[in-house]
């Protein structure tokens, strides 16, 4: 299983490259990055960067692959899982529970289907914190190639298992704070 960090958006609310905006003397990305190091069962890290920022998220040392496509998080995930299957996260995700995300991936496995994905009781889908089998590649691939590109609808029009988030551990829901805005790193201080 891929640990797959998206890291193609323009960050254009937080106003500068939020993912290389340090915190405490480390990119944020890099908080991301080594709770997904604390996963049992992940087996390697690939970011999935854009053209405009490939270059900078080498230098921090893990496999890079550039999604060409730049159609949001649908194209990240597409490219990611050109690698094999993957868990896939925001690199804007700093508080991610190891344990939480050995969990989507045991059901995932358990499962047999396409993809994982944690689903909040009103229906409100966490795609970003989520495993993907690669065959899910080829339905992403059909959408892009016909201009859909909402990840909820790719989602919820496929066979997939979901997590039901209000049966889980309470302190497990911080794994999907994300960073926006410079305010939200007041929330990550606490």
């Amino acid at each position: 299983m891929i640990g797959a960090v998206l890291a193609g958006g323009r960050a254009r609310r937080f106003g500068e490259d939020k993912l290389l905006f340090k915190i405490n003397g480390k990119p944020l990305i890099l908080y991301a990055i080594e709770r997904l190091e604390e996963s049992r069962l992940i087996d390697e890290i690939v970011i999935v960067a854009s053209k405009f920022n490939a270059e900078k998220l080498r230098t921090l040392g893990y496999s890079v692959v550039v999604d060409e496509l730049m159609v949001g998080p649908i194209s990240g995930i597409f490219t990611a899982l050109s690698l094999g299957d993957a868990f896939v996260v925001g690199g804007d995700m700093p508080s991610l529970i190891p344990e939480f995300i050995d969990y989507i991936i045991e059901q995932f496995n358990n499962s047999g289907k396409i993809a994982c994905v944690p689903r909040w009781s009103n229906g409100y889908l966490e795609p970003l914190h989520s495993a993907y089998a690669q065959e899910f590649r080829d339905i992403l691939g059909k959408r892009i190639n016909e201009g859909r590109y909402k990840l909820y609808d790719a989602i919820t029009s496929s066979n997939v298992c979901y997590i039901n988030i209000e049966v889980l551990p309470q302190e497990w829901r911080i794994s999907f704070f994300n960073v926006n805005r410079k305010e939200d790193l007041k929330n990550l201080k606490k």
